[in-house]
């Protein structure tokens, strides 16, 4: 067979190792991702659990990548410290060693039975979580083919002298396969997919075990690169702190084992004769070695990062919480305070919002309605923030109180994020139409509509303080303006007919905008009751009849 088909073949192979290990990684986010982000913000300050949870959920994951992404915007919002954040990923590293250990052994004739089960899972289960662990082990068995395929591929070339001569200039020098491997790591976004590639250049004895030491030592050094590129905020240098600790210190790792590569390589040699469980063991006691290394001198090295990397101050990342203290969350009434204050800023927010609309409406202003589209993304950055903080929190050390503030918490940042979605998707569209159009409002729509406007924002005032102070007494008024909103629209759209009727001011052009905008306006009022009436009343025992309608009986 010709050369470049045969190497296009091996390539082939390899990338469907690659889609099997994506099978896997997203077959375990979709099954257990929300357990695996909880598991991580979890870790609080404790270095060593830290490292344990990296651990277990890169293992699951299989990739180091994107625990070192969670892990980074999990810092980067204050949910964990700096410290934790790089216990995590030294535990990230060794978990990803682990399905290394198990592809070490030859098993590949269990692969059409993982396959099987997977296909199996995928067709008949019924349950979400079924389909995806059948995306898991379908994936499992793409994996151990395609190493089989691969190891039966290269390995009638293994005598090649072409081969032999291109490997021998690049295998004497160590160097050249850290930076060969580390490309191909950071091309790949995997460690284990280049070091399970090493395995089988291993065992086929293409590559010298002392070269395929080193190129596993690039692999362990590339896996780093993507977590700096991709993690993190480029305008926020205090971002980049996790990623470049991590990338830093698996340079100096790669140092370290480039120096001692010739003993260790006897020394494995001698405990483990199998080549490709030789690369494994290498592998993994690398990974354990940087963590020995490492976790007692994490809070130096922390504060080092912290002094290249200080933290911008310039607020100029709205979306980034500001109250979300790490350090409180062994006590549960000032972690829940400090997670209600932070749910006012996104009131704030929204409120702004509403004046963009407003703005937009009255001045055809589409910069004003673009800018008001995107603050969409904070409410949206700080709900999620808010979520994963009060989800980490030790429920066990709740009382009632701490259980029922926590939930209002809960009910009252998805609603106003829910109401930001209805101006970002709905809202400023129709704005956007109205101007690019160039339609007019009549006078007294106009009117009608920035009234309703004014009185949304007035709402979003007192839903904001009763969320605070829990007075029933202002629950009350509030949920009244449900009613009172929905009987506004009725006026409202009532007089815009009676005026199309009478053919003044309006015009058929403008009326469904018109009548949209209302609509619009009175779900967003509907969120604003939801977010801090109703959990209050809820509380105190209170039926709302505007909320349930009871038939009369005779």
């Amino acid at each position: 067979m010709d050369i470049s088909l045969k190497l296009l073949e091996i390539a082939g192979m390899i990338a469907l190792l690659l889609w099997g290990l994506h099978m896997v990684q997203t077959g375990i986010q979709r099954a257990y991702g929300p357990e695996l982000r909880k598991l991580l913000s979890a870790a609080l300050g404790n270095r060593f659990k830290a490292f344990l949870a990296g651990i277990g959920v890169t293992s699951a994951l299989q990739s180091s990548t994107a625990t070192g992404l969670m892990a980074t915007s999990f810092t980067s919002e204050g949910l964990i410290s700096l410290v934790t954040a790089l216990a995590i990923m030294l535990g990230a590293n060794v978990g990803t060693t682990l399905i290394v250990q198990v592809l070490s052994f030859d098993i590949t004739q269990i692969a059409p039975i993982f396959v099987l089960i997977g296909v199996l899972m995928f067709r008949r289960g019924h349950i979400t979580r079924t389909r995806d662990l059948g995306r898991v082990a379908i994936g499992l068995g793409l994996m151990l083919l395609s190493l089989h395929l691969v190891h039966g591929a290269i390995l009638p070339y293994a005598n090649a002298p072409e081969l032999r001569a291109v490997l021998g200039a690049i295998t004497v020098a160590p160097v050249l396969n850290v930076l060969l491997a580390a490309v191909l790591a950071w091309l790949a976004h995997s460690s284990v997919a280049t070091v399970l590639i090493i395995m089988s250049f291993a065992t086929a004895g293409i590559v010298p075990l002392e070269a395929c030491l080193a190129l596993v030592l690039g692999a362990n050094l590339g896996t780093a690169i993507n977590p700096w590129l991709e993690g993190g905020n480029n305008n926020d240098p205090a971002s980049k702190r996790l990623p470049l600790g991590n990338l830093l210190g698996r340079m100096i790792g790669a140092v370290i084992g480039l120096a001692v590569l010739e003993p260790a390589t006897a020394y494995i040699t001698l405990l483990v004769p199998d080549p490709a469980q030789a690369v494994a063991a290498f592998h993994l006691i690398f990974n354990l070695a940087m963590a020995f290394l490492f976790l007692p001198i994490l809070p130096p090295y922390a504060r080092l990062l912290c002094r290249w990397l200080p933290t911008r101050n310039d607020g100029s990342d709205p979306a980034k919480p500001v109250y979300l203290d790490a350090d409180v969350r062994s006590s549960p009434p000032m972690a829940i305070a400090v997670a209600a204050r932070e749910a006012l800023r996104m009131s704030d927010t929204l409120q702004q919002m509403l004046a963009g609309v407003e703005d937009a409406l009255q001045n055809g202003d589409r910069k004003r309605a673009a800018q008001t589209r995107q603050m969409d993304d904070i409410l949206d950055h700080l709900n999620t923030a808010i979520k994963e903080y009060l989800t980490s929190l030790d429920v066990r050390k709740f009382d009632e109180r701490d259980h029922r503030r926590m939930r209002e918490i809960l009910t009252f940042a998805t609603n106003l994020e829910q109401a930001g979605d209805v101006i970002e998707r709905d809202l400023v569209n129709l704005t956007n139409k109205r101007i690019k159009r160039g339609l007019t409002f009549s006078p007294d729509g106009q009117r009608e509509l920035l009234d309703m406007l004014e009185r949304l924002g007035n709402n979003l005032r007192s839903a904001s303080a009763v969320f605070m102070n829990e007075d029933p007494r202002m629950a009350r008024k509030l949920a009244k303006e449900k009613e009172a909103f929905r009987d506004l629209e009725e006026r409202t759209i009532s007089a815009h007919f009676e005026r199309l009727q009478a053919g003044r001011q309006d015009s058929t052009e403008t009326s469904t905008l018109h009548l949209d905008i209302v609509r619009d306006l009175k779900r967003i009022n509907a969120h604003l009751v939801a977010a801090a009436a109703y959990p209050v009343l809820k509380d105190q025992g209170e039926l709302l009849t505007s909320r349930l309608k009871l038939p009369k009986h005779g």
